[in-house]
């Protein structure tokens, strides 16, 4: 349970806010322990920390605010520069990012405009309240275990590997929700709600108040994967909403990003109707995925898949989004960058890696100057762009913004193409 010190920061912390007074019917706020987190995880805000922990928050700091910086500077600066070079005018300012684990950083990168971002993935986000009680010693173990994920979130050449994020479901910091405040830090956002919530079954969302909380405490979350180890922390714990807004603003609006824990696997989404009633309340979406283990090339993955081709109408992946066979019927053309031979991964149909190879292979090559996701098995940095037919789309390249990169591409649609 929240400390005292942790208690104290509330009152201010609430008054800040941008959004209505809270009360206990709209469920339990649980802002200290995310300003707490940020602070410590995160190394940014303001948020008063234990004089027992300073130092190790300092050698902590010492190594990750250098590596959030350099993303903001680096990675955003030029990667997003280029990616929203390619998207056309009045997209939607909902991002539904499925197999997204932890990528809060990415959907902020790929759409800065966005004001709701859907995350959906295995990984549920953890309890927030675990870090106040912790002893310096406590806290430098479990930094020590976050650490080189946050890292590795933030490095252009890696992503998120199952088998940390299966990890990070045990242990005394919550992985999701540290990887998500990192995210607001780089792109200099700050918190101003969390709150975590069930979904109806009509797709509504239940915020969980105190003494509903309280009353999961002893039922442990279930893993999403039967070769993960089981999380150890209580089901109440699986779903969150972030609100945050831009740190230097206090008057920009409110910016809202959820995260679901759900198995996007046929059998679960029909046995279990609530997700998708939930995104049907939401959108229209722009969507985009990454590093997703080539899950939207496989049959047993389809009605997630289809559910992005009849809600989503501009989509940016890799190789591991949505083949051309699926997209084309339904209305999509798909422009390549970069190049692509081989699936990075070894499974993936080879019907569909050559399908993948003559989509590349088909427009004039434009190399890639950073990764997004897998690089193919050569190491080729690789883009597909897959976007519905619009009438209304002017197929003219955007204006490059005051912080985008000098040199950008020309969105294939604005080279005149005709297939």
């Amino acid at each position: 349970m929240p400390s005292a010190l942790v208690a104290a920061t509330l009152l201010s912390a609430l008054q800040t806010a941008d959004r209505a007074p809270w009360c206990e019917a709209d469920g339990a706020e649980l802002l200290p322990e995310a300003l707490l987190l940020q602070r410590v995880v995160a190394c940014d805000g303001d948020a008063v920390i234990d004089d027992r922990w300073r130092d190790v928050v300092h050698a902590h700091c010492e190594i990750l605010r250098p590596v959030i910086d350099d993303y903001a500077l680096g990675y955003a600066y030029n990667a997003g520069g280029y990616l929203r070079a390619l998207q056309p005018p009045d997209l939607p300012p909902h991002v539904l990012y499925p197999f997204g684990g932890a990528d809060l950083v990415s959907a902020l990168t790929v759409y800065p405009f966005a004001t709701e971002v859907t995350t959906i993935s295995l990984e549920l986000v953890g309890d927030p309240r675990r870090l106040a009680p912790l002893t310096a010693a406590g806290v430098e173990k479990a930094l020590a275990k976050l650490r080189p994920n946050l890292v590795a979130l933030l490095n252009e050449e890696a992503f998120s590997r199952s088998v940390n994020l299966s990890a990070l479901q045990r242990g005394a910091l919550p992985g999701q929700l540290s990887f998500f405040l990192v995210a607001l830090a780089a792109h200099g956002f700050e918190p101003v709600s969390l709150r975590y919530f069930s979904i109806e079954a009509d797709g509504g969302i239940h915020y969980l108040a105190t003494d509903e909380i309280e009353a999961l405490e002893a039922k442990h979350a279930r893993r999403l994967r039967v070769t993960w180890e089981d999380p150890d922390f209580s089901v109440a714990f699986a779903n969150v909403e972030l609100q945050f807004r831009d740190r230097a603003d206090p008057a920009a609006p409110t910016r809202v990003h959820r995260h679901i824990a759900s198995n996007l696997g046929d059998p679960s989404l029909k046995a279990d109707s609530r997700l998708l009633s939930f995104l049907n309340r939401h959108g229209p979406y722009v969507g985009m995925t990454k590093a997703a283990s080539y899950l939207l090339w496989m049959d047993s993955f389809s009605i997630i898949r289809d559910y992005l081709l009849g809600n989503v109408d501009y989509m940016v992946s890799e190789s591991s989004g949505i083949p051309p066979r699926f997209a084309n019927p339904a209305g999509f053309l798909q422009d390549p960058y970069g190049r692509f031979e081989q699936a990075y991964l070894a499974y993936p149909s080879p019907e569909i890696t050559l399908e993948m190879r003559r989509l590349f292979a088909s427009e004039p090559h434009v190399d890639l100057p950073f990764r997004f996701g897998y690089p193919d098995k050569n190491d080729h940095n690789h883009l597909l762009v897959t976007y519905r037919i619009r009438p209304d789309w002017v197929p003219s390249p955007q204006p490059v913004t005051a912080h985008a990169p000098a040199v950008v591409a020309t969105p294939a649609h604005a080279r005149h193409r005709s297939r």
